[in-house]
């Protein structure tokens, strides 16, 4: 009896230690890890850290900028974009590719609060990370810190919105400065090709989300 627990538990840590390896998963399945490609592109994954809305780390075992090829040519592209304009400024990436376990998890914490419009129902096929699609991101300066949005990422209300900046500098919710910050992000991300949303200044999707559920596969 010893022996089969003995067994039993060796089983349950080889299938735990293959599920949280997302790196090896990922790369399996054909997605790029663009930090390998390109070096000079920086990365913090928040949802390795306590620090975003879920208040938890919720990624284990994901080290990477995991994209789809075709998103990842165009991150290449909006930071070759960002050197040619700013030589000793790089792109930081705080999220890419997220597999579905990891959104499954993600809405189980903000289901039934005021954060669940953050977060993409996995009951409805979830969103652009999803399917290697999509990139949260900002700009480093030359001494690496991050340049000035108006807003921490994940902030969750109106300073963080695209919509109306420009009332949000006359209001001094952010300052012209960090408008200017944000459109230079656009700017280099829109002219690589990646599309705009409403609330979160900081994502980037790479397609719409009809096209990835229609030309993509979806992460499990």
């Amino acid at each position: 009896m010893k022996k089969l627990i003995t067994i039993l538990c060796f089983l349950f840590c080889i299938v735990n230690s293959n599920a949280g390896d997302f790196d090896a998963y990922l790369a399996r399945i054909g997605m790029v890890n663009v930090a390998e490609v390109d070096s000079t592109i920086r990365v913090c994954l928040k949802y390795a850290t306590p620090n975003n809305l879920m208040g938890k780390a919720v990624y284990e075992g994901i080290t990477g900028i995991w994209l789809h090829p075709d998103a990842a040519k165009k991150l290449l592209k909006a930071q070759e974009l960002l050197k040619k304009e700013h030589p000793s400024y790089s792109l930081l990436v705080f999220d890419a590719a997220r597999p579905m376990s990891v959104q499954r998890i993600m809405w189980n914490i903000v289901r039934g609060t005021d954060k669940t419009n953050y977060v993409s129902n996995p009951a409805k096929g979830g969103g652009l990370h999803n399917y290697g699609m999509a990139v949260d991101v900002t700009i480093l300066n030359a001494q690496g810190k991050e340049l000035p949005m108006g807003t921490s990422f994940d902030f969750l209300g109106e300073e963080a919105h695209i919509t109306a900046e420009e009332v949000l500098v006359r209001e001094g919710k952010i300052t012209s400065q960090e408008l200017s910050n944000r459109l230079l992000l656009r700017k280099v991300m829109r002219q690589a090709g990646f599309r705009t949303i409403m609330y979160e200044w900081w994502h980037f999707n790479a397609c719409s989300r009809e096209e990835a559920r229609r030309n993509y596969p979806l992460i499990d």
